[in-house]
């Protein structure tokens, strides 16, 4: 067994001024740990989705009625608040937890050999989108569910998503310039199929806000909007996406593409009829809670799955020669 190093009183300040640093300097991750830093943060997103929806389909988005403590004389939810109120402060607890997978997702990338900026950096873009979100379901609650800021929430969650999957994607490829696997005119396909994608995940968030399930149980304002008609669109747009996605396929077909935008497109087809699947149940039985949660989950695979089409039109070998970074030089100056 190797000996412990001491910690003198230098290491102390170190760690006290920068503590990432002081952490890279002594701790290389393995491939695979940084891999599944990254993956942990993703999939806490995607949880967070889910909980979030969970609170809004019980209608306990004012269990805690005020923002950051949950009454005006608590920090944490009270006897008095019941059910909604355990529901609601569970779903703020959660957010420390998606804290600590996107800082082991930074942690790892900072020190990991040798040091890669980009991935970092990615890793930092979670933790402020983090940070932004949390403040926005502040607002949400201070101002009783408006569903204008309802969907904002959504729509800031899956701008951390999109992050999160290009993150777990980075660390298990390399830093040289990508090499694209497709001609010009699969990868326009693919961002049409991006952008109207998004488009789909706006429209999804307008039925939110013009729907029945308002996130509690007293007067809640809703979009003034038909929700009827808003459905609908959000149908057409989600037709739209899977006819792109099946045209996609056979154009990768045709010109004898790579296994990897195959295999990611048909991911994605698959994705897509089971979420259109929910989607429809969901519609003709009077949207029933649980599938209502299944579907907000499924719009997040749905987006996570999109991108992973894109992803794997290039790719990015690891560069032979290694990068000094901080935790290089840092290791150098100590010696």
């Amino acid at each position: 067994m190797d000996r412990v190093p001491n910690v003198t009183r230098d290491d102390l300040a170190a760690a006290v001024r920068n503590p990432l640093a002081f952490i890279a300097a002594r701790w290389t991750p393995q491939p695979r740990t940084v891999q599944r830093s990254a993956l942990s943060a993703l999939v806490m997103s995607v949880i967070i989705v889910g909980t979030g929806g969970a609170v809004r389909l019980t209608g306990s988005g004012l269990g805690c009625p005020t923002w950051p403590k949950c009454t005006d004389e608590s920090l944490t939810t009270t006897s008095e608040m019941g059910f909604h109120g355990v529901i609601e402060f569970g779903n703020r607890l959660l957010t420390y937890v998606l804290c600590a997978a996107v800082g082991w997702a930074i942690i790892a990338a900072r020190s990991e050999k040798p040091y890669r900026r980009s991935l970092t950096r990615l890793g930092w873009a979670q933790f402020w989108v983090v940070m932004g979100n949390a403040i926005l379901g502040g607002i949400v609650v201070l101002v009783g569910l408006n569903p204008y800021t309802v969907a904002a929430h959504f729509l800031l969650s899956t701008a951390l998503i999109a992050v999160a999957t290009v993150m777990w994607q980075r660390t298990r490829e390399g830093d040289a310039a990508p090499r694209p696997l497709t001609g010009k005119s699969v990868q326009q396909l693919v961002w049409v199929l991006v952008a109207v994608s998004v488009l789909l995940i706006a429209v999804g968030t307008v039925v939110t806000g013009a729907g029945p399930h308002a996130g509690d149980s007293s007067e809640v304002p809703r979009m003034p909007l038909d929700w009827e008609t808003v459905s609908k669109a959000h149908a057409v747009l989600a037709w739209i996406v899977v006819t792109l996605t099946f045209a996609l396929w056979f154009v990768l077909k045709a010109v004898d593409a790579p296994e990897g935008p195959l295999a990611r497109t048909r991911d994605l087809f698959l994705i897509l009829l089971a979420q259109g699947a929910v989607g429809y149940i969901q519609y003709f039985t009077d949207l029933p809670e649980i599938l209502v949660g299944a579907h907000m989950v499924g719009s997040c695979l749905v987006w996570i799955g999109t991108l992973r089409v894109l992803l794997a039109l290039r790719e990015r070998p690891r560069e032979d020669t290694p990068v000094p970074g901080p935790a290089t030089e840092a290791a150098l100056t100590r010696a």
